[in-house]
């Protein structure tokens, strides 16, 4: 977990400003709009034609003037009460930027929802989390981002083939989702980029899945360097697999089936 504490003091000291002075209403704002709007009838070429005198004119002038300044002071009040309100002379966005709406208080950050919905797994069994995250340990992988939304699910009392079938349907789910409601735009994808994208997608969404041990897939891979692969990776038994090696073993292991 990851305490947020970026501009905690300088919200702590907008929200005690608020409470001593609160911002405008919406009908306050509306009400002082009105003034400028009938002053502005009412204003100097109006009591020109109406023949008023210098004073007159110098008079409703000051008034429009005032109306607009008091105007402007209720905006700019309303404004900066707001979540993303801009700074002078700070590091922060204007209204409605990404350092305001991200960072106008106190959060938490976690890598994972698991410690919280471990509670729920215990009381209902199977439960899942969805949402954004980010990545705390260094990737692997360029298709790794910093940040991300994840699938999540948290199952009481299962064990890794528990786990295989739970990530295998929901794969063979989500394939079938899209043969089923975005079948246009798969067409699109197989007509423009990926000319196999449907057959692959059907052959997922019902085939089973094939299974290898880690030391399977070791051994897989030696033969695959044996037969004259190059993979630019030295083999031990607690090596991280790089993402270059997946197709190696995805076509040895669908030549067994």
């Amino acid at each position: 977990m990851f305490h947020v504490t970026t501009l905690i003091a300088e919200t702590e000291r907008r929200e005690k400003a608020l409470l001593e002075n609160p911002p405008p209403s919406d009908a306050d704002v509306a009400a002082a709009k009105d003034a400028v709007t009938s002053r502005a009838g009412g204003g100097s070429e109006a009591l020109k034609e109406a023949k008023a005198s210098k004073e007159e004119i110098k008079a409703g002038v000051a008034e429009l003037t005032k109306a607009k300044e008091a105007l402007a002071a209720l905006e700019a009040r309303s404004e900066d009460a707001g979540p993303a309100a801009a700074e002078e002379g700070g590091g922060r966005q204007g209204a409605g930027g990404l350092c305001g709406r991200l960072l106008r208080a106190a959060g938490v950050l976690t890598v994972s929802g698991q410690l919280q919905v471990e509670t729920y797994a215990c009381a209902l069994s199977s439960v899942y989390t969805f949402g954004p995250t980010f990545r705390a340990e260094n990737s692997h992988t360029t298709r790794h981002l910093a940040e991300f939304w994840m699938v999540e699910p948290e199952i009481a009392f299962a064990d890794l083939e528990d786990d295989m079938k739970c990530a295998e349907d929901y794969v063979r789910f989500l394939c079938q989702w899209l043969l089923d409601n975005c079948r246009d735009d798969m067409q699109f994808m197989t007509k423009m980029f990926d000319k196999t994208a449907l057959d692959r997608l059907a052959h997922v969404a019902t085939s089973p899945f094939a299974r290898v041990t880690y030391t399977e897939a070791i051994e897989l891979l030696q033969q695959a360097i044996k037969g004259g692969r190059s993979l630019r990776m030295r083999l031990s038994g607690a090596s991280t697999l790089p993402v270059n090696t997946r197709g190696t073993l995805r076509r040895h292991i669908s030549r067994r089936q």
